[in-house]
C-alpha cells in the first residue's frame, strides 16, 4: 500500500487538496517494526510524526514505581507521534509496537514547513488533536468514575469487529490479561473476575480465540 493510499483512509485528512497529499508523500519515509520493539521513548526529542499503515502499536508511560499504563492502543490507520510536536517538542511517552508493524515516518522539520504552508494541513491537525482530547477526557472520565467492569465493557464493545453478523474481539496473542489490565488501570485479578461477571450477566463470551459479545449496545453503555 503506497503512503497515499494510507493517508486516504485517516479521518480529519481524506479529503485534503491533492497538492498537499503530493507534499507529503516527498516526505514520508516508510518503517517497518516487530513486535515489541520500542518505536519511541518518552523524552526523546520528536523527530518524527508517524501515519500507522498496518499493525498494532501502545502507547504508556510509567510511574516512578515503574508501573506502566496504558495511555493509547492505536490501530493502523492512526497517526501518533503529533502531540510533541505542537507542545514541548519531546515525546510524551514511549510508543511501542504490539506485532510486527508498518509505519510511514514524517520528519517533524519537514512537516511543520508543510502545516505552515497549507491551512488545509493544520486543521486537519487540529481536528485530529481534538479527538485525541476527547479519548483522554474519557480515559480520565473512566478511571475516576467508573467501576473496572464498566471500564472493561466500553472498551470491548469500542475495539469490537463485525464478522459474520457478530460482534467480536479477537483474542491477539499480546492481549493477554495482564496487558488488558495495565490498559484499564487495574490488575489481572480484578479484570479475570470482571469478565465473569459480565460473562453471568449473558452480555458476552468467553471463547479460546476471542471474545464473542451478545450484547454490544449494552456492553457500550454499561454502568455496573
Amino acid at each position: 500500500m503506497s503512503f497515499s493510499s494510507t493517508l486516504a483512509r485517516l479521518p480529519h485528512f481524506e479529503s485534503l487538496p491533492e497538492e498537499v497529499k503530493i507534499s507529503l508523500e516527498q516526505i514520508a519515509i516508510c518503517q517497518t517494526f516487530s513486535e515489541d520493539q520500542v518505536i519511541y521513548l518518552e523524552g526523546e526529542p520528536a523527530k518524527s510524526v508517524y501515519l500507522l499503515e498496518k499493525g498494532w502499536v501502545k502507547a504508556v508511560r510509567l510511574s516512578r514505581k515503574g508501573r506502566e499504563q496504558a495511555v493509547l492502543v492505536l490501530s493502523a490507520v492512526d497517526l501518533f507521534g503529533d502531540v510533541a510536536l505542537f507542545t514541548t517538542g519531546f515525546y510524551p511517552g514511549t510508543v511501542i509496537a504490539l506485532e510486527d508493524s508498518l509505519v510511514w515516518a514524517l520528519p517533524s522539520l519537514r512537516l511543520m514547513e508543510r502545516i505552515e504552508r497549507y491551512p488545509q494541513l493544520a486543521q486537519a491537525f487540529l481536528r485530529h488533536l481534538a479527538f485525541r482530547i476527547l479519548h483522554h477526557l474519557q480515559l480520565v472520565e473512566d478511571l475516576s468514575l467508573r467501576s473496572v467492569e464498566a471500564r472493561l465493557a466500553r472498551t470491548l464493545a469500542r475495539y469490537a469487529e463485525n464478522v459474520d453478523e457478530q460482534w467480536i474481539v479477537p483474542r491477539r496473542p499480546w492481549a493477554t490479561y495482564d496487558a488488558m489490565a495495565v490498559r484499564l488501570g487495574t490488575v489481572r485479578d480484578v479484570l479475570s473476575r470482571a469478565l465473569k461477571t459480565l460473562e453471568g450477566k449473558g452480555l458476552l463470551r468467553v471463547e479460546k480465540h476471542q471474545i464473542v459479545l451478545l450484547q454490544p449496545q449494552e456492553l457500550a453503555e454499561y454502568e455496573g
